[in-house]
């Protein structure tokens, strides 16, 4: 016979998991127990649920392996919440395994309980209580797959205190193989004779088209075509944008010069589109036709309702949809190629301003140039976010780890974290808001006692900035955002970790660079100035792009 919780570990490293990030309370003992007698599978204790919630989403993100992560009971669960909303809106497969009081008999009436599963069905695609120690290969098979299988997500266990300890004769079931559905022969054949008719088609390329295979394929179409790409924030990176063809990423809403390029187009191909992202055009009429192509059909809504849905593993329906469209002489890209064109110029012609506080255009050139083809950069949330979704070009899939799903504040640090984890040889680089950085920076000791190699870069403006740009946009008084800070260097310091300062935009380069290429976790503050934001990316950006 085998404990209960041992089983539950057998099980976890039968689906190849090798780290658990988390916070275990006295609940979680029996489990703890196990899991340090495994060879296979590391404890990576955190000093926050959300921190280890995030590092096991973003485990998720690049391996395709669901990030597993364990907290107790009550307050434990609870927070878990956002890291839960961050992998289930984002597409990021990752398990949450929680403890409960014993539920056979307990002596502590309702003392730190509540229904956990019932809280996190909104916010998983799969959660279940462990009431049998003989179902525990079942239902950890189960909330693997479904963590992984299209769309990923989230997925919970709730392994009671009693149960943990139980005997069972069960074993582990080994992982299934499973191939996605391949998209209709008919369903391509119509996409492909809507292209071809066009007269200026362009490819969007979203969320969902973030995958190995499918960025082989879409790379291999457009070089075919030559049908002009542009992306969403969480499409960046899947086709390399020093490309030719790319017309840049949709890191508004609209008003941009991607979204003059989108208005030359009579027929969008969408790409692996979620409308969990903010949506990188809008429908107005049926005078564009939009084909949809996901492993999901289309969810409409008022901006959103494709002519044509093809509906399978994009990958294979990308490499069907080339075997059938060819370049047609009558395609016309020179007003998308236009647009791109002004929206380069305009961008280079602030790079080189080197005032201080540090300029964000400025402050992307110089991470752009500091980092390598295959570095990673990790957002936090903040008004930063659109300048490097806009201004920053990605070279390969999920080399740039933003959040255009939930959009939470505290992931950028723990983020960078697990990416170090998953490719200790990649350089990686935390852009984090003085706020958001705030939310988990207590995992800066974590990072110091596992020995990553990371720079966290705090962009420093002494407030919550998004809200203070949206709050002048909308005519309010600039009033209830801004805060105090601690001295950021003494504080990496505190903790071990290496603190440097920007004092002026010319030492920023060879600093990036010092931190980049010096082993250990390093921090830099450096003061932003955000005085342009509202005058460029509400004004003078839709103003430029309107003329075109």
């Amino acid at each position: 016979m085998t404990k209960a919780s041992d089983l539950l570990v057998q099980c976890l490293e039968e689906e190849g998991c090798e780290y658990v990030f988390g916070v275990p309370g006295e609940e979680n003992l029996d489990f703890l127990d196990s899991l340090e007698r495994s060879t296979k599978i590391k404890l990576i204790l955190t000093r926050h649920e959300q921190g280890a919630g995030f590092m096991a989403a973003t485990y998720g993100r690049h391996t395709g392996k669901a990030g597993v992560c364990v907290a107790t009971l009550g307050p434990g669960a609870t927070n878990f919440v956002t890291a839960a909303a961050y992998a289930f809106l984002g597409g990021m497969p990752m398990l949450m395994i929680t403890g409960q009081k014993p539920i056979k008999k307990s002596k502590q009436g309702r003392f730190q309980i509540l229904d956990v599963v019932d809280m996190m069905r909104p916010i998983t695609k799969y959660t279940h209580q462990l009431a049998s120690a003989d179902n525990i290969p079942a239902r950890t098979r189960e909330a693997f797959r479904l963590a992984q299988e299209e769309k990923p997500g989230a997925t919970h266990l709730e392994l009671p205190e009693d149960i943990a300890h139980d005997p069972t004769d069960a074993v582990p079931f080994k992982p299934s193989y499973v191939r996605r559905p391949l998209a209709d022969a008919k369903a391509v054949a119509m996409a492909a004779r809507a292209i071809e008719a066009a007269r200026a088609p362009i490819l969007v390329i979203g969320a969902g088209a973030n995958r190995t295979m499918t960025s082989k394929m879409l790379l291999e179409f457009i070089e075919k075509t030559g049908i002009p790409f542009l992306t969403t924030q969480l499409g960046k990176g899947v086709v390399d944008e020093r490309h030719p063809l790319f017309l840049g990423c949709a890191a508004l809403s609209a008003g941009d010069f991607v979204h003059a390029a989108i208005r030359k187009a009579d027929v969008i191909v969408n790409i692996g589109h979620d409308v969990i992202e903010k949506p990188p055009f809008f429908m107005n009429g049926n005078e564009t036709t939009v084909i949809h192509m996901s492993v999901k059909s289309a969810e409409v809504d008022p901006v959103y309702y494709p002519q044509i849905e093809v509906v399978g593993d994009i990958a294979n329906a990308v490499w069907q949809l080339g075997g059938q469209v060819a370049k047609q002489p009558h395609w016309d890209f020179s007003g998308m190629l236009a647009a791109r064109a002004a929206e380069v110029a305009h961008r280079d012609a602030a790079v080189g301003d080197a005032r201080f506080p540090i300029y964000p255009q400025y402050l992307v050139s110089q991470i752009r140039r500091a980092m390598p083809d295959d570095g990673i950069i990790a957002l936090d949330n903040g008004v930063y976010k659109i300048w490097f979704a806009r201004n920053y070009t990605a070279y390969r899939p999920n080399t740039v780890l933003l959040d255009n799903a939930l959009a939470t504040m505290g992931a950028g640090l723990p983020s960078a974290m697990a990416s170090n984890m998953v490719y200790p040889d990649r350089k990686v680089l935390a852009v984090c808001g003085d706020g958001g950085f705030m939310m988990n920076s207590q995992e800066m000791e974590t990072a110091v006692r596992l020995g990553l190699n990371i720079t966290v870069l705090i962009l420093n403006d002494g407030s919550y900035g998004m809200i203070r740009w949206k709050q002048a946009n909308m005519g309010f008084k600039d009033w209830g955002l801004e805060y105090g800070n601690p001295d950021f260097v003494a504080y990496a310091e505190s903790y071990g970790a290496k603190g440097h300062r920007v004092t002026s935009a010319a030492m920023l380069p060879g600093l990036l660079d010092h931190c980049l290429n010096t082993p250990g976790v390093h921090l830099i503050d450096c003061p932003m100035d955000y005085s342009d934001n509202d005058r460029i990316l509400n004004k003078e950006i839709k103003e430029l792009s309107a003329k075109l």
